[in-house]
């Protein structure tokens, strides 16, 4: 038998009608919905609301596949590195680099940094 919203341990049939009423009304709905959507639904607070999607998302799964990385940093709200905030730190830290290459500075030419082994 498929499993139903109401298999996920605290959510009841009352539970299960409030969450129909905004749209949620099957597993992969609830293991899809952000949990701000699943917050904002009333008797849902934040930790309710990420525990309910976490065991949708298990109930789904297949048996015995491990959560990806991917879902772990989604889950927990991180920002991984292909998310935005770093790609676009790394474009600023290089922009630049380039500019006077090759060209000297007076008296400071050729000295700072060692590049590779000697």
């Amino acid at each position: 038998m498929k499993p139903a919203i109401i298999d996920i341990s605290g959510i009841g049939p009352a539970a299960a009608a409030v969450l129909g009423e905004h749209r949620i009304r099957g597993l992969a709905s609830l293991a899809r919905a952000s949990v701000e959507k699943i917050a904002s639904i009333p008797g849902f607070n934040e930790a309710r609301a990420a525990q309910v999607i976490a065991a949708a998302t298990e109930l789904l799964a297949p048996a015995g596949t491990p959560p990806s990385a991917k879902d772990e940093g989604e889950k927990s709200g991180k920002k991984t590195k292909a998310g935005g905030k770093d790609k676009k730190d790394k474009k600023k830290k290089d922009k630049g680099k380039g500019k006077n290459k090759g060209k000297g500075k007076g008296k400071n030419k050729g000295k700072g940094k060692k590049k590779g082994k000697k």
